[in-house]
């Protein structure tokens, strides 16, 4: 399950989604602010969870509190995925590595949609050994690319 604290955030929705699709990982996504909508934000944990959602990705600027409220109303792994608003995503950064002790939040680079998705196919891939599979291939074609990229430095040198 993905979570946006606002539609502005809708271009990290984009990328996890296309990243977990080529994983095999199937996932929704929503948008709810901790601040405006905490409700919200606690009846879509519960509708995920009746789902089976197995873990939550929660996309926030600013004050970065939604990813923290989504760990408040589960027991279920959440990763804080810190996209820059002001201070160039420190803030949100920040924000989402000082949560509490007892309730945590993963968090993964500021606009790294990228990692957030791959962090989650991780935790399904747990429990669905397609997924864990599927990133099997994944890292292979990113050694792969190294692999060709230092060949081609050489060829240079």
């Amino acid at each position: 399950m993905v979570v946006l604290g606002s539609i502005s955030d809708r271009e990290y929705a984009v990328k996890v989604l296309e990243t977990l699709k080529k994983l095999d990982v199937e996932a929704e996504v929503e948008v709810a602010s901790a601040h405006r909508s905490p409700e919200r934000v606690k009846t879509i944990v519960e509708e995920a969870e009746d789902k089976g959602v197995m873990v939550f990705i929660a996309v926030a600027g600013l004050s970065a509190l939604l990813p923290s409220l989504i760990a408040a109303y589960t027991v279920k792994p959440v990763i804080g995925l810190p996209v820059k608003r002001s201070l160039e995503g420190l803030d949100s950064l920040l924000s989402i590595a000082q949560t509490p002790p007892g309730v945590p939040v993963a968090c993964v680079g500021v606009d790294n949609a990228v990692n957030a998705a791959v962090l989650a196919a991780e935790v399904v891939g747990l429990s669905k050994p397609s997924v864990a599979e599927k990133l099997e291939e994944y890292r292979s074609a990113l050694r792969r690319r190294v692999e060709e990229s230092a060949k081609k430095l050489k060829g240079l040198l």
